[in-house]
Parts: C-alpha cells; structure tokens; sequence
C-alpha cells in the first residue's frame, strides 16, 4: 500500500511540473498551432540553379510553456513514405520564423515538404506544400533564316532572322542576342543588340547604316540569363553596291550635335568618337588623356542608359578604382566587360574608341541617374 501511495506521488510531481524534461506524455490543454509554410510556397518550380533549396516557416504558437522544437520533412510522395530528406529538433528562428537547407535533390520531379512544431511532450499538426525541380537546363543555339550564304541584301540596315531556340521546361523567357561584324572571328563588330524572343522567329535590326559592298558576319544566341545557348552557325551577307537609307527611326552614323543614344554599343561609339572629336586628340600629358577617356567613358554610359541599355563603371580589378577604358554592360547571362579605348595612353597619337567585348566578369557599378536632353 506505500508502495502505491508513493507511485501516485511521483506521477503527481510530474505533471505539476511541466517544464520538467521527464514530463509523461502530452499535458492536457495544450495546442500547438501548424506553422505557416512560407517558401517554398505551393507549386513552386525551382531551376537547378537554385540548389541548395531553403525550407522557411512561420513559427507555431502554443498555449504551454514549454519551448519549440521543429521537424521538417521533404519526400517524393505526398504520403510521405518515400522520405528524401528530414531534420528533427530544429530550433525555433530569429524574427519569428524557421529554416533549414535541404540536401541537393534529384532533378526533373515533384517533391512534397511539411513541418510541425512539437515541444518534447505535446505534437502540433503538419503543414504541408509541393514544389517540383525542374530538369537540367536544355537550350539549343537559334537557327539562321534570312540573309544566309553570301546573299546580297537591299539595304544597309538588314533584319536578321533566326528560327526560336528549342528548350526544355526549366528555361525561361529568353531574350536574343544578335552581332553583326566585317571578320569570321567577331574581332570587329559593327551592329549588336539584345532583342525579346518573337512568336516563331525573332528579327534583329541593324540600327545603323553598314558599309557599302562589304561582306559581313553575323550571328545569335539566346538566354534567360541563367542558361545562355551556344552561338548558332555563323551566316554571312553582303550589303548593296549603291547607297540605300536603312530604314529604322534617326540617323544612323555618328552625327556632331545629334543624339547618341543608339541603342547599340558600335553606334554609341561611333557616334561619340564624332561628336567629341575635340577629346580625341593627341596630348601632351598622360593626365589630360585620363581625363578626355573618363569623359568619353561617361558619355558613353549615359548615350547607354538613355537607350535602355544598362551601362555601368566597372571597377578596375575588382574595386575600388573606376577602370577608365573599360565599361560594365549588365546583361541577361552577365556582366559583359567592354573595351571601349584602344592604346588610350599613346600620348602623341589621336585616340580611337573601340566596342570590344571582352568576357561576363565585369565588376559592375551603377552610374548615376542622368537627363537624356543632351546625350
């Protein structure tokens, strides 16, 4: 009998101590609330990119005393019999929310993920949510239309036509980039541009008046600016013998007093190399030539951005110093570094601006906001 008496007792200390860890079993009256899935939310799609993926709740409340811990689970079945992944005593987060990362996942399925918040003695229910990892990125190069093989086209500002990229369901809204040049090798681009995909086919427009009777180069790729197709077959075109006005808004070549801003980086250049012909020539110290490159640089960042181009600084190794001939040109797959003064430091010659893409690892910086009267 005092055996009995005192198994009673300790049954009674325990649960008049519920902070106790050797509490028995849930304590009547307490509710755990499910938290709240924030990311990923329902239906979600993520890119292979975007591994590792980052599980984030809003933490549970509860009507008891004793502290939260949290379990997450992520399986490939919504009944949770094929278990992926699982993290148990997750303790609760700053700001009133939770996360973990999850382990890389297999590509090309539908996942399912929950989480519940539990205290040692008493379990909340699950919250649960789908999201699905998209395939390995497929983009293939665009194919060349129209003009091809050495065709003789009718005006000095040809549309160039590609057939749309074929791609897989993790690619995404792609834009083209397309690039005219007088060499195989792209070293002397006269015309480039980025242009959204068109239903099909997409069209590029040389924006500026091309030389007459001369062989050209072009070609295109296309990207959401995670995946960047390879360049499609090189084609090639000659311009008319004669003289013909491209079609397309404003003047093409560089115009002293006019406009600047082009819509295209060989234009912009050509035009500012016109226009501020007086910044061009020779010096006689290395200091006024620094300061006649930074002067151009600017003005042609500012002829850039006023054309919805998004031209910046960039910095010299890295930072902190601005490079002088040198742009950062943001892109959808990069930051495109251009070379845009060649030999600027030869004193005792003219200076001549260049449009030469040099690789998608630039240090990119805004440039400030700018009134677009006068560039």
């Amino acid at each position: 009998m005092a055996l009995l008496l005192a198994l009673a007792a300790c049954e009674a200390q325990k649960s008049s101590t519920p902070l106790s860890p050797s509490v028995a079993g849930p304590i009547a009256g307490v509710e755990i609330t499910a938290p709240k899935l924030l990311e990923p939310a329902q239906g979600f799609r993520f890119k292979e990119s975007q591994q590792p993926i980052r599980l984030l709740i809003e933490n549970s409340s509860s009507s008891g005393v004793r502290p939260l811990t949290y379990l997450f689970e992520v399986a490939t079945d919504s009944e949770f019999q094929t278990k992926v992944f699982a993290r148990s005593n997750v303790p609760p987060g700053e700001g009133g929310r939770t996360s973990v990362v999850v382990d890389p996942l297999g590509l090309g399925r539908a996942y399912y993920w929950r989480a519940r918040a539990e205290d040692g003695a008493n379990i909340g229910v699950y919250a649960t949510a789908q999201f699905e990892l998209l395939p390995k990125a497929q983009l293939d190069p665009p194919a060349p239309v129209s003009p091809i093989n050495n065709e003789r086209v009718t005006t000095r500002r040809p549309a160039l036509t590609v057939n749309n990229s074929d791609r897989n369901t993790a690619v995404g809204i792609l834009a083209y980039e397309f690039q005219i040049a007088t060499d195989q090798s792209f070293g002397g681009i006269v015309a480039a541009g980025l242009i959204d995909e068109g239903g099909g086919q997409t069209t590029y427009t040389s924006p500026v008046d091309l030389a007459v009777d001369r062989q050209h180069f072009w070609r295109a790729r296309s990207s959401d600016g995670d995946t960047t197709s390879a360049w499609s077959v090189t084609q090639t075109f000659r311009t008319p013998t004669a003289t013909t006005p491209g079609p397309g808004p404003g003047p093409g070549g560089p115009t002293p007093g006019g406009s600047c801003a082009l819509g295209n980086g060989p234009a912009i250049i050509q035009c500012i190399s016109a226009k501020y012909a007086y910044k061009r020539v020779p010096v006689g110290s290395l200091g006024e030539r620094q300061d006649n490159m930074k002067f151009l640089r600017d003005r042609i960042i500012e002829a850039g951005k006023c054309s919805g181009l998004d031209y910046g600084w960039n910095l010299k190794r890295g930072g902190p110093e601005l490079s002088i001939d040198v742009i950062a040109w943001k892109r959808p797959d990069g930051n495109m570094g251009v070379d845009i003064g060649f030999d600027y430091d030869n004193l005792g010659e003219e200076l001549r601006l260049v449009w030469s893409e040099v690789d998608l690892f630039a240090s990119y910086t805004p440039y400030p906001a700018v009134s677009c009267s006068g560039v």
